[in-house]
């Protein structure tokens, strides 16, 4: 915000230096903690290195002295405070008025912009997701779907150019349970909604007869060699069938406003990872032990010449030669780089206890010689867990369906929004609901360490009053509630002439740091540093709010306080939008 004051600044160390005959120096701007003020710093050491033949005692000294006449040849540039040498470092502190009056200002004009980083064209694709088909869709999806949008989110506002890639399980034992125990005793039924629910039913119904049955398990067996010669009767079934579940799964994205630009299904790559697995043995990499009744298999530590146990032994194809996901994911890998050739990074959001699967996927594809396997990441995330400790499970019936609740979190935040706007419509009320409820859900999911379990509990993501998603929507409808007190209209741009109050200095501050957070988020793949920068927001604007008048102040004081308000409403509602949570005009 204040590049063109720097500009002039080091223009006038490099004339320095010239005319002292110094190198030109090369300067590495590094801001200042925050301490009530704001300011940026360089270091001279290199340059009195290079400038006195590396005389290591006197350095330090020399630095100092570089950056004491710097002060002094500085002393009333322009945007600046305070300009002081400490230590062999250049310090450069900024006008606080100025400050304030730049980053309000910025905000402003850049709206839903601000924070936004410049387009870096590296493509990056995140996969994530991935429910199975024929299952119900519940709560122990959640995390891989919200994780993975919100990096998509993250990563496509700091620059980069997303592709948001959906990989559900379309085949599999799983499915053949599920089509046989339609086609014995439910053919010709269709549900006419809540299909992902009516799907898992149907699932779970089909293991417990299997179980209590388990003689039947040569019908399926036989409906799933049915299905390896592509039986029209089956594969039709088939087709109609995952559309059911499609659909299902679109209503809950809606929901959620996830969004995705590529579908890949895992029953696109049984053939396509065969293909790789021959190629594998062919080259010695993988060792064929299916003649013997063994599988395929490729003993990684082997081949790395390691001792010590790490990637252990990636079984790649059944010694029936059916695929299993190993076979798949080769597929998968190799197709998502042909189709897009100048992808930088394959991230795959998918739960902690696939972290050894992905280590050996991508260390093998590295063995075949893949040149783009070492940009292929898995971004770990442990379970959720309701309290009770309870464990989803398809196969029995025993899941906390996601759109179960999602009703639940829209019923329990409607509650508190008829207490507090008993005056708005039903369908108003119930818009706000949704809302609040939906970022009631999100938000302990990303405000946790992804690897750590996130344990869901309405009480605590409920909270208007504490680090829940509520809290950060109050404070934006609070914000804009003010503004519409204040008749609307924002004032134009006025530098604050008074005595800053520490809490409207700390609410400035936050919200400058917007974007380099989105930037460190991007690059440390952390949601958790928005969803901190989030609540810190919320809890300096309701510091702000309670401490400094607004409406009440008198001129210039309220114009520029207006301007902040506006300026943290337009802060909660970025970051609120990184998160996928609504930010609502009323709750």
């Amino acid at each position: 915000m204040f590049e063109a004051e720097q500009k002039v600044v080091e223009e006038k160390i490099n004339q320095y230096c010239r005319e002292k005959s110094y190198p030109a120096p090369e300067l590495r701007w590094t801001w200042i903690p925050f301490s009530g003020q704001w300011g940026i710093s360089t270091s001279f050491f290199q340059l009195a290195s290079k400038s006195f033949g590396g005389e290591k005692g006197n350095v330090p000294q020399r630095a100092q002295q570089i950056a004491a006449d710097l002060a002094e040849l500085l002393k009333d540039a322009q945007g600046f405070s305070q300009i002081e040498a400490v230590k062999g470092y250049l310090n450069l502190i900024f006008s606080r008025e100025d400050y304030m009056q730049r980053v309000i200002d910025t905000v402003l004009e850049k709206g839903a912009d601000f924070g936004r980083g410049e387009r870096n064209h590296q493509q990056w694709m995140v996969e994530f997701s991935q429910p199975n088909t024929h299952k119900a869709f519940h709560v122990g999806h959640l995390r891989s779907a919200i994780l993975g949008d919100v990096l998509a989110r993250i990563l496509d506002y700091a620059g980069y150019d997303v592709v948001r890639a959906n990989y559900p399980g379309d085949m599999g034992l799983h499915v053949i349970k599920w089509l046989w125990n339609y086609m014995k005793y439910h053919r010709g039924e269709k549900p006419e909604k809540d299909f992902t629910k009516w799907m898992g039913a149907l699932y779970a119904e089909a293991s417990r007869r299997l179980e209590e049955n388990p003689e039947l398990d040569s019908e399926v067996r036989a409906l799933y060699a049915r299905w390896d010669k592509r039986d029209p009767e089956v594969v039709e079934l088939w087709k109609e069938t995952r559309e059911w579940s499609l659909e299902g799964f679109k209503e809950i994205y809606d929901l959620l406003d996830i969004k995705f630009d590529r579908y890949y299904f895992n029953s696109m790559f049984e053939d396509p990872g065969r293909e790789i697995v021959e190629q594998l043995i062919k080259e010695g990499i993988a060792e064929d032990d299916r003649p013997e009744g063994g599988a395929v298999v490729v003993k990684i530590d082997e081949k790395l010449g390691l001792k010590a146990e790490k990637y252990r032994v990636f079984v790649v194809l059944r010694s029936d030669s059916t695929a299993l996901y190993a076979t798949e994911d080769l597929g998968l890998a190799r197709q998502k780089f042909t189709d897009y050739p100048q992808l930088e990074r394959s991230l795959y959001v998918v739960d902690v206890r696939q972290s050894l699967h992905f280590q050996q996927l991508f260390k093998t594809l590295e063995l075949a010689g893949y040149p783009w396997a070492e940009r292929c990441q898995h971004v770990a995330y442990e379970l959720v867990n309701l309290p009770g400790n309870v464990v989803m499970a398809s196969r029995d019936g025993t899941v906390v369906l996601l759109e179960d609740l999602i009703r639940e979190a829209t019923e329990r935040a409607l509650q508190v929004v008829r207490e507090k706007n008993p005056d708005l419509s039903e369908e108003q009320k119930l818009e706000i609901a949704q809302a609040v409820g939906i970022g009631a859900i999100k938000y302990p999911m990303l405000s946790r360490e992804s690897t750590k379990v996130v344990t869901f509990d309405w009480e605590s993501a409920l909270d208007f009053n504490g680090q829940a998603a509520p809290y950060i929507q109050y404070a934006y409808v609070r914000a804009g509630s003010i503004l519409r007190k204040a008749g609307g209209a924002v004032p134009t741009s006025v530098r604050p002439e008074y005595p800053l109050q520490e809490a409207e200095v700390a609410l400035v501050d936050l919200i400058s740091r917007i974007p380099n957070e989105v930037q460190k988020a991007a690059r440390d793949l952390k949601p958790l540093v928005i969803t901190s920068l989030a609540f810190e927001l919320a809890q300096a604007f309701n510091d702000f709010y309670g401490q400094c008048p607004v409406l009440q102040a008198e001129e210039p004081i309220r114009s520029s306080r207006i301007r902040l308000v506006a300026a943290a409403r337009q802060a909660l509602a970025n970051s609120l939008a990184l998160l996928g949570i609504t930010a609502p005009q009323a709750m």
